[in-house]
């Protein structure tokens, strides 16, 4: 039974929560206090910010990062018949993108060390009818993305990469997201930044964006502010309603600004949890980055439980979460093993057996700028005398 928060002993730990302040608000009230909640210049103030941050390329607001990656995947083509190489450990969302235009999801297991997809299989999953690889950089993990480029450019393959967590997150001094065709992000609450629901595309191609932007606002063929008499434009093609509003685009502006701190703060969180943990008997790994070429976003912290106690991992975050320890699984189940993928190709576990082993043996902690030193310790604490019960 969960002790009342007023209860002596206990102290929440959020696993997440979005870092708002009256610079934020501001922002926000005085989008409100205007007259354009849509189609007005803070988009692409935001999009110029957050170029900026990354170091280079273009970008383009979103609804969502499952928006992004529907448009890329929307702008590169994909048909039924084609094949597209995809991780089995991802959010759903990397994958979706690829089934909602016909296309078939090849799946590739992930490393055990990164969660990020296992590199090395990824040239036997393609044939003749692959046209592209979506993939994901693990919990802000990046992808050791000069191979995966070599594989593509070796078989003629699109790459869109799936940001969602990898804001701040670098591969051999670039940004990810910038290696391959398309980036996509996600600024919903959790993440490192928010703009409520919203995301962001980035790509190195202008016109990549550009076509992406007009696609993404139903193509028309001049925006609000372009339009010489008021109500009158023309339609190029077919699109989407995929735009992010001005109140959002207000307060990503704001956001980004808070990002180098918010990444000092996670990072120093991240490597004091972990020193912690790995102390801990029955922790078999945590999942980070193996290099020195990679830095990490430092979402969060991901603890695998040895084989021998893994069986018990949701009893384990049952008691974290008594202790007011605020605890997530990234991600429940691989997205083979989920029913409409599993129903629908038949898939094989033994094919995914790594993203099976994090699935269903990991534990994700907070490292977010809302903590500190003491909830690491109390984190690190919790977790020991949770597994001491096994």
């Amino acid at each position: 039974m969960l002790k009342a928060k007023h209860d002596q002993g206990y102290q929440e730990i959020p696993f997440g929560r979005p870092w708002i302040d009256d610079m934020d608000r501001q922002a926000v009230m005085d989008v409100l206090n205007g007259h354009v909640l849509t189609h007005g210049p803070k988009c692409k103030e935001f999009e110029q910010k957050f170029s900026e941050f990354i170091g280079d390329g273009y970008a383009v607001t979103t609804s969502s990062c499952m928006a992004s990656l529907h448009l890329s995947a929307i702008h590169f083509g994909l048909k039924p018949g084609d094949e597209v190489i995809v991780p089995s450990q991802t959010h759903v969302a990397t994958v979706h993108a690829v089934e909602l235009m016909g296309a078939k999801p090849v799946f590739v297991d992930c490393e055990l060390q990164t969660g990020n997809i296992d590199i090395n299989q990824i040239e036997s999953k393609i044939s003749s009818k692959t046209k592209a690889i979506f993939l994901v950089h693990f919990a802000g993990i990046p992808v050791e993305m000069d191979q995966v480029c070599a594989i593509a450019e070796k078989h003629n393959l699109k790459i869109v990469e799936d940001c969602a967590l990898a804001v701040g997150a670098y591969y051999k001094g670039k940004h990810v997201g910038l290696w391959g065709d398309v980036g996509c992000f996600s600024f919903y609450p959790v993440k490192h930044m928010t703009t409520a629901e919203g995301g962001m595309l980035v790509s190195k191609n202008e016109n990549t964006t550009k076509e992406i932007a007009h696609f993404r606002a139903f193509s028309v063929d001049r925006t609000f502010s372009e339009r010489k008499i008021p109500g009158v434009y023309d339609v190029t093609g077919v699109g989407l309603n995929y735009r992010m509003s001005e109140l959002q685009a207000a307060l990503g502006c704001t956001q980004v600004q808070k990002l180098p701190l918010n990444l000092s703060i996670r990072k120093n969180n991240f490597l004091e949890l972990k020193e912690k943990v790995l102390k801990i008997k029955y922790v078999d790994c945590v999942v980070d980055s193996k290099n020195t070429d990679s830095i990490n976003s430092h979402y969060c912290l991901i603890v695998i439980l040895d084989g021998a106690i893994r069986d018990k991992r949701n009893d384990v975050i049952f008691s974290l979460t008594e202790k007011g320890v605020g605890c997530s699984v990234y991600y429940p189940q691989p997205v083979p093993r989920m029913k409409y993928y599993n129903e629908k190709y038949q898939t094989n576990p033994n094919d995914y057996k790594n993203a099976a082993i994090i699935s269903d043996g990991s534990i994700a902690f907070p490292v977010g700028p809302h903590l500190g030193s003491a909830e690491m310790n109390k984190i690190a604490d919790c977790l020991s005398e949770a597994l001491g019960k096994y």
